[in-house]
């Protein structure tokens, strides 16, 4: 079983993490082109009456093509 000392520096990291998170959401909503995100063609609304549903296909496509290339730029660095 981890000591409290272990799990109080998890917390820790965990809450600058998200508080990391939040600041770098905070700045992206002032980029111009983010805000598109959602709205691509290709992605899917659906609305009928009061419910909406909505599909972002293209949106999703192009969100994990660039984590891929982030992904595998931080894995060849770390391999050096």
């Amino acid at each position: 079983m981890p000591s409290l000392e272990t799990i109080g520096r998890l917390l820790l990291f965990v809450g600058v993490g998200i508080a990391i998170l939040g600041g770098l959401l905070i700045l992206a909503s002032k980029v111009p082109f983010l805000s598109q995100l959602g709205n691509l063609p290709g992605d899917i609304h659906i609305q009928i009456g009061n419910v909406s549903c909505v599909f972002p296909l293209a949106t999703m496509l192009i969100i994990s093509v660039l984590l891929t290339i982030v992904a595998n730029i931080v894995i060849r660095f770390l391999n050096r």
